[in-house]
């Protein structure tokens, strides 16, 4: 059985909705929003997704323990036809897939995690307010200051999903999505930063509180990743419902 490129969303969604919050990301890029940045290969029940919208591209590719040799095989047959630079989010025990081609630079271990106790949001203050194009300046300017290289599509913006803090004028918190899609039932949250002058009074929490409630009414499964090694944002998550779902790596890979 070969790799093949594959372009029917019905069967996308339906072998990935197997496992929704594994696969949250990829079923949000099934979206009318990201659909046009997105190649799709399949071989069997596996499935993996280069993203085109950032330079370079990110290929996902996720599987359970199970399921893992079954995806290298699609990895190892997809990897001589990829960019010869690109991101790569990997579940673990994939890499060998890879190395025959690419070298690998470790960009460290991620959570996924899913809002699975959502009563947790009723004990958390909320803040912030729905964020617009006119805000963009400021988001950036936040940014800079409190999340410098972090991956923004201004894009996002136009989901309505982003959610800001500010006092006296200023942007000082803000959480947001790197996925939404009511049409899938998926959300990822990303974004999210406290600038840090204003840090440890809660905001981060109030503002992630807010938004997680505003997903909620619009989809099932609200999702996030977060670095392995970031205990205080891990900790932060927790505190509104989150839980730890499942571990993946970034690479950065270079052709040999």
């Amino acid at each position: 059985m070969a790799v093949r490129a594959e372009h029917d969303r019905a069967v996308l969604a339906r072998l990935l909705g197997r496992d929704p919050v594994l696969h949250a990301y990829q079923l949000g890029d099934l979206d009318d929003f990201f659909w046009p940045y997105t190649s799709w290969f399949r071989r069997g029940e596996q499935v993996a997704l280069l993203y085109h919208g950032v330079d370079p591209p990110t290929l996902l590719a996720f599987a359970a323990p199970a399921d893992t040799a079954a995806l290298g095989v699609l990895l190892a047959d997809l990897a001589p036809v990829l960019p010869v630079r690109l991101y790569a989010h990997l579940s673990p025990g994939l890499t060998d897939a890879l190395a025959g081609t690419f070298r690998l630079d470790a960009g460290g271990r991620h959570h996924r995690m899913a809002l699975t106790d959502p009563a947790r949001l009723a004990a958390v203050p909320r803040a912030g307010v729905p964020l617009e194009s006119a805000d963009l300046p400021g988001l950036r300017e936040l940014y800079a200051r409190a999340y410098p290289g972090n991956w923004f599509d201004e894009r996002m913006l136009e989901t309505g999903q982003y959610l800001g803090v500010r006092e006296g004028g200023e942007l000082v918190a803000v959480a947001g999505v790197h996925v939404f899609s009511p049409v899938y039932r998926v959300a990822a949250l990303g974004n999210v930063t406290t600038h840090p002058l204003w840090r440890g009074r809660g905001l981060g929490a109030a503002v992630v509180a807010a938004l997680c409630a505003r997903l909620r009414e619009s989809v099932t499964h609200v999702t996030l990743n977060v670095k392995a090694d970031n205990a205080a944002a891990v900790r932060l998550y927790e505190r509104v419902g989150f839980t730890r779902f499942a571990d993946y790596e970034e690479w950065t890979l270079t052709a040999r």
